[in-house]
């Protein structure tokens, strides 16, 4: 029998969610499970620190988890690596990593720094965490899925797509209703609970606005998110 893959989506900084939703994986299928995390590990939440720890400790120990890229993991290593705080897709006037709605200051505050400074950044924040950020994968295919951030541009060989498509897309891929070769997991665009949309699944629940984080499983293409009272299935429509 083909072992489950489980997949945790859009953590933001959110360590105690993060902490029951592998407890979620670990009850449903034991302790060695394979995981595939879809990134944007920082940001709003306030633990964004003990986020890449945890993951980076589990990689280091053996666990059986891939973490892949996010814009908001990408907006961090482009600070540390570049004292960049800008993004041509933050279209909106005024918007940057360190506003409000995107929460680098929380990230940044995790590392006890107060400001985006980046000489100060390079001091505080471990070699080893932008190492790791800078080593992320941007997909990972299986048989029947492509996990990924975002999506990816409709009518794009995979070998083709542009990174900054699997970390940033949106409404080309949205708006796309015919099937893909595979089922695309992703999450990035948050809802109120994960949805079913026949050739996507999104998982992102929001959890970097407070609400729940939902870790899913899957066999083949088969779909179960885990809740506190074991799956529930998400069918296609």
């Amino acid at each position: 029998m083909t072992q489950p893959l489980y997949v945790i989506p859009d953590i933001h900084g959110q360590l105690a969610s993060l902490e029951e939703a592998l407890s979620r994986i670990k009850a449903d299928g034991g302790p060695d499970t394979r995981i595939v995390f879809l990134g944007d590990y920082v940001d709003r939440g306030p633990d964004s620190r003990g986020v890449i720890n945890t993951l980076i400790a589990g990689q280091e120990n053996g666990r059986k988890w891939i973490t892949l890229r996010g814009n908001h993991d990408q907006m961090f290593l482009d600070f540390l690596e570049q004292g960049r705080i800008d993004n041509p897709r933050l279209s909106k006037p005024g918007y940057s990593w360190q506003h409000h709605r995107l929460g680098g200051v929380e990230t940044l505050a995790s590392y006890d720094l107060s400001r985006p400074d980046h000489d100060e950044a390079l001091q505080a924040v471990p070699a080893a965490h932008r190492n790791w950020l800078a080593g992320l994968p941007l997909y990972h295919l299986t048989d029947d899925l492509l996990l990924v951030h975002a999506g990816i541009r409709p009518g794009i060989p995979l070998e083709k797509q542009s990174p900054d498509d699997l970390m940033w897309i949106r409404d080309e891929f949205h708006a796309h209703t015919e099937p893909f070769p595979w089922l695309i997991i992703h999450g990035h665009t948050p809802l109120d609970y994960p949805a079913h949309f026949g050739n996507r699944i999104d998982l992102d629940g929001g959890a970097g606005w407070g609400r729940p984080l939902w870790p899913a499983a899957f066999e083949g293409r088969d779909c179960w998110v885990l809740t506190d009272e074991g799956r529930a299935a998400l069918p296609a429509p």
